[in-house]
C-alpha cells in the first residue's frame, strides 16, 4: 500500500483537480501524519501508521520557505494560481495558524498578488474563534462536509475526540457564507460493511443541510488515489453529475471532479 508524505512546509507546485497551479503549504511534520481524522479514503494513509518524530514546521520556517519559493517562482515567470494549506493533516491543528495565515497574505500581495489563499479544512477546529477569524481572511476556505449522517462519520471519517455534525453545520453557518463546502462521495465497503454515500439516504439530508449553511461553491468529488482502506471504490461519473445538478438547481454554484 502506497501512501503520499509531502515534504514540509512547502510543497509543488502541484497540478489540482480542483485548484489549478497550486504551491502546497504543509504546517504539519515532514516525516508523518497529524490529523483530528484518520480518514479511510486519505491518500497520507492512516494515522497510525505514519507517527511522526519531526515537529511542525515554525510561524519563521513558513514564512522564510514560502518566501523563497515564490522569489523563486517570480524569477521563473511561473506563479501559482492559489496557495494550498494542506499537507500531511488538519493544519488548522497548528497552533500558529492564524499568525502563519497573516504572513501568507502578506507575501501573497507582494509576490503573486492574483493568486488566491485558499485552506484545506476538515471543519473540526473552526469552534476556535482564531481559527474561524483566519478563515474568513483566505480567499478559499474549504470545509470539508462528507454527510450528515453521525455513523457513516465514525465508519469514515473516523474523528478523534468528540465530532457533533450539527454543531460543525452551526459553525459553518457562521461564515455567512464565505466557505466552500467539499464532499467526498464514493461505493464500496470497508471491514464488510458498505460506505456508499450516493444513494438519496445520504444525498438528500446532505443537501438539505448544504442549503442551510448557504455556501459560495460546493466541491463534490470521489476518489483519486490509492486509499490506506480496501475495498473502496470511485463514485461513477452519472452519479458525480447528478449529485452535482441537484445542488446547482438550488442555487449554489457547483463542481464535480472525477
Amino acid at each position: 500500500m502506497s501512501t503520499i508524505i509531502y515534504p514540509s512546509p512547502i510543497f509543488g507546485p502541484v497540478h489540482s483537480r480542483r485548484l489549478g497551479i497550486s504551491l502546497g503549504i504543509n504546517l504539519l511534520p515532514a516525516d508523518g501524519k497529524v490529523c483530528s481524522f484518520d480518514c479511510i479514503y486519505c491518500e497520507c494513509g492512516f494515522n497510525a501508521d505514519h507517527r511522526p518524530t519531526l515537529p511542525m514546521p515554525s510561524r519563521e520556517e513558513v514564512a522564510e520557505k514560502l518566501e523563497r519559493q515564490l522569489q523563486q517562482m517570480v524569477a521563473e515567470n511561473k506563479l501559482p494560481d492559489v496557495l494550498t494549506f494542506a499537507g500531511n493533516g488538519e493544519p488548522t491543528c497548528h497552533p500558529h495558524f492564524a499568525e502563519i495565515i497573516d504572513d501568507t497574505i502578506r507575501l501573497r500581495d507582494k509576490y503573486c498578488p492574483n493568486a488566491k489563499v485558499c485552506v484545506l479544512s476538515n471543519s473540526t477546529m473552526i469552534h476556535r474563534q482564531q481559527v474561524h477569524d483566519a478563515l474568513m481572511r483566505v480567499d478559499d476556505n474549504i470545509l470539508k462536509l462528507d454527510t450528515v449522517d453521525p455513523l457513516y462519520i465514525n465508519k469514515v471519517d473516523r474523528p478523534n475526540g468528540s465530532y457533533d455534525v450539527k454543531h460543525i453545520i452551526e459553525r459553518m453557518k457562521a461564515f455567512n457564507g464565505h466557505v466552500i463546502i467539499q464532499t467526498m462521495f464514493m461505493r464500496g465497503c470497508c471491514k464488510g460493511k458498505s460506505v456508499d454515500n450516493t444513494g438519496e439516504a445520504f444525498v438528500e439530508p446532505w443537501l438539505k443541510a448544504v442549503k442551510e449553511i448557504g455556501p459560495q461553491q460546493v466541491m463534490v468529488y470521489t476518489i483519486d488515489r490509492e486509499t490506506p482502506a480496501q475495498g473502496l471504490e470511485k463514485a461513477s461519473r452519472e452519479q458525480l453529475d447528478a449529485i452535482r445538478d441537484r445542488v446547482i438547481a438550488a442555487g449554489i454554484p457547483c463542481t464535480a471532479s472525477y
